[in-house]
């Protein structure tokens, strides 16, 4: 689980252009690498992610866990397809069933997007539009990220599928317009970032869980970006009097935003508030204080490239200001109520935006930066050397005691977890592949048929530089390319400097860092297979149903059916059986007879209390009788999925038996049953 592999060199290098390695050759042993990282279950990331090589193991170890962490929040509805969840855990605030929320989507989807298999990002925006996904529970930037995903694999159809109810949902927030100041506003907590300065402040520091609505960067800049992409995808889809309307919009936004909310005496981009009627803040009055919110403009290229704003970077590396020794502060820590405690006093610290590092707002503002970083003259302080040292210190926030574990927020001095709640562990709203890929490795995906590449990388002999990285089976308009940075050509042998490839064939080189172009004209990607698991319950009231010979608590068994798959320690997942006896039952109760030929079996094993049977075989209820369908010879393996196949039978009810090891229990993770 530590190193990867050397490259398999094949191939002569050549001035200009290098012959690579024949598709047959992969550069990578990919299948290696996928059992080193991933254990039993490679099969699922070695047909799925790009793989990454580089000389920071810390950044390739993080890279990986980052897509055991996105797989291990890709719930299973059944027929309603794949979402991707914030939570492992149920929470009270999420929407139900489903455990969906619309806050992360936009992380969600630009992580997916590198996936070559398209069905779960595809089927996470068909929740989102078509099926009330997008509730507007909190803010969000999901318009702007389906466009993202369109960037990356070329899907017209994919892109264009739900326009109107995203217009639609676009409309709707005009109950967060203000028409007289052409501004959208926002309670903190419904933009995710609670006890935040607007809304401590309009408490008069009493609390700020609720209330301060303010005119905030982000809201802002989230409509501003969605409206961006909803004139885009009108101009595609032939609507101009819908393009020319929203184009108009985004850009009213962005003047408003550089006009009104950037701060000259801060040199920040601040909330003013907007509550009327209160007693402690006055309407259009200024926030106090800098937050990490005033980067999000560059996240979605609002701002221009002008020197008056690229001062703000400025902030962002200053101790004094909003710089903590482990992570990004939310708030300078010269704020009158930085760091101070108001949920859960006395107790468990809880979720607070006054002063601690939160990957969410920290992969915002590494976004932000690259943007700057890579299309802007005027970048005030910043430079390649500090994005890569605050992109290591995002890293080292997934670390606990060298184990791999990212938590909601961190001590922004010492890098510790505050939250510590179970809900907390493995939590996805954040990104960090997508750093990786449009950041550090700098592919800048387009519309047209122009492959951008742009690693944000220091120089050779900088503290911050890499030596040599590579990626490849990164899918990208229907093909798959590959990006190899050797700084001097001796970890490759295949020369010196930064290479592109498409589909194995080498198509550009370069000798130093620097922008690197390819054309690549885009294909269809291949149609998304979409099988559907006839066990997933959501209802825990309705079929299908499950039972158990064992611990039958209703969470418990419901567990196994529930659409959710990980083998994360931290936090057990499925029906667990007592250590004894020996034999033990699952079974499923679909209500109705229903066709089925497959099995998908999920089992967790800890090498302590918990280990796979030594035996299982699958049965269905026929002619109101138990009858065997499957008796696989071999057990299941751990930590993984093992595949069963039958003759279709015709059942309502399927129930696998199991002869647990002596003094061992058995933990079902997900039971998944399928028709075909």
């Amino acid at each position: 689980m530590h190193g990867l592999l050397k490259i398999m060199l094949t191939g002569a290098a050549f001035a200009g252009t290098a012959a690579a390695p024949p598709p047959s050759l992969p550069a990578m042993d990919v299948h290696r690498i996928a059992v080193q990282r991933f254990g039993n279950d490679a099969p699922w990331y070695e047909e799925r992610i790009p793989f990454f090589e580089s000389a920071d193991p810390k950044i390739d170890a993080v890279y990986y866990y980052r897509w055991s962490l996105f797989r291990a929040h890709q719930r299973d509805l059944g027929e309603a397809g794949f979402i991707s969840t914030e939570f492992l855990d149920d929470v009270d605030w999420q929407r139900h069933p489903y455990a969906s929320l619309n806050d992360a989507t936009g992380f969600h989807l630009a992580e997916g997007r590198w996936l070559n298999d398209r069905r779960l990002a595809d089927d996470y925006i068909d929740f989102m539009y078509r099926d009330g996904g997008n509730d507007r529970h909190f803010t969000d930037h999901m318009a702007d990220s389906v466009w993202g995903r369109y960037l990356v694999d070329g899907d017209r159809e994919g892109l264009l599928r739900h326009l109107p109810v995203m217009r639609h949902i676009y409309r709707l927030w005009d109950d967060k317009f203000d028409f007289d100041k052409g501004l959208y506003f926002i309670e903190p907590l419904l933009d995710a970032t609670e006890y935040t300065v607007s809304s401590i402040d309009a408490s008069g520091g009493k609390d700020g869980f609720r209330g301060g609505d303010a005119f905030r960067p982000s809201i802002n800049s989230y409509m501003f970006a969605n409206a961006r992409a909803l004139s885009k995808m009108a101009e595609m889809a032939g609507d101009r009097a819908m393009a020319q309307d929203y184009a108009a919009r985004a850009e009213a936004i962005r003047r408003h935003v550089l006009d009104d909310l950037w701060s000259e005496p801060l040199t920040h981009f601040i909330d003013r508030h907007q509550s009327r009627k209160n007693p402690h803040v006055r309407y259009w009055d200024p926030i106090r204080n800098r937050e990490l919110v005033g980067y999000l403009p560059w996240m979605f290229d609002l701002v221009p490239d002008d020197a008056r704003y690229a001062r703000a970077w400025s902030h962002l590396l200053d101790p004094a200001s909003l710089a903590g020794k482990a992570g990004m502060r939310t708030v300078e820590a010269n704020y009158e109520y930085y760091m101070r405690q108001y949920r859960y006093l006395g107790t468990a610290p809880e979720c607070q935006w006054n002063g601690p590092a939160w990957p969410y707002q920290t992969t915002q503002v590494l976004l932000g930066m690259a943007n700057l970083l890579d299309h802007h003259a005027q970048r005030g302080p910043v430079s390649r050397s500090d994005y890569m040292r605050l992109l290591r210190q995002y890293t080292a926030l997934h670390y606990q005691d060298g184990r791999l574990d990212l938590e909601e927020d961190y001590h922004p001095e010492t890098g510790r977890p505050i939250v510590g709640l179970d809900r907390s562990h493995h939590y996805f709203h954040s990104g960090y592949n997508d750093l990786i890929l449009t950041g550090l490795v700098g592919i800048r995906p387009r519309a047209d048929t122009l492959l951008e590449v742009n690693p944000l990388l220091p120089e050779a002999g900088d503290p911050q530089a890499l030596d040599w990285f590579r990626v490849q089976d990164v899918p990208y308009h229907g093909h798959r390319i590959a990006v190899t940075w050797d700084a001097d050509g001796s970890h490759y042998g295949r020369g010196k400097g930064l290479s592109i490839e498409v589909d194995g064939r080498e198509v550009a080189r370069r000798d130093r860092l620097g922008r690197l172009t390819a054309t690549v004209q885009p294909v269809a990607s291949p149609a998304i297979a979409r099988p559907v698991d006839r066990a997933v319950q959501l209802v825990r009231s309705q079929f299908p149903k499950g039972s158990a010979s064992s611990n039958d608590d209703p969470e418990n068994v419901h567990d196994a059916i529930d659409g959710r798959l990980w083998f994360f320690p931290e936090l057990p997942n499925g029906w667990s059986s007592a250590p004894s006896p020996a034999d033990q039952w699952y079974a499923v109760d679909f209500g109705r007879p229903i066709d089925l030929a497959r099995a998908e079996l999920a089992f967790f094993a800890d090498g302590k209390a918990f280990a796979v049977p030594r035996r299982y075989r699958l049965q269905a209820m026929m002619g109101g009788m138990w009858k065997d369908i499957a008796t696989p010879a071999d057990a299941p393996v751990a930590n993984g999925i093992t595949r069963l196949r039958w003759p279709a039978v015709r059942t309502g009810k399927v129930r696998i038996l199991l002869r647990q090891p002596d003094g061992k229990a058995t933990r079902l993770v997900e039971f998944k049953l399928f028709s075909e």
